[in-house]
């Protein structure tokens, strides 16, 4: 198998990873890619961005009431 962030995966296929990568395993290498976009289009002087694990996404929230969204117009 393969070793990714001290954890052993097996051969083939992996849909995702502990910190939400879709990887690809064989016997010559590791291929990953993420499963989230990184939020670049949004208001950074009132909101923040947070890593939600669950989801496999980042969530953008208010600075000052971080249970209320923001609105988020571009990701990459």
């Amino acid at each position: 198998g393969c070793v990714l962030d001290g954890k052993l995966y097996p051969f083939g296929e992996i849909a995702r990873t502990d910190n939400c990568f879709r990887c690809s395993c064989s016997q010559d290498a590791m291929r990953c890619c993420s499963l989230f976009h990184t939020p670049t289009g949004y208001d950074k002087e009132n909101c923040k961005v947070v890593f939600n694990k669950k989801s496999c996404n980042y969530d953008v929230v208010q600075k000052s009431d971080p249970s209320k969204e923001c609105f988020v117009y571009s990701r990459v």
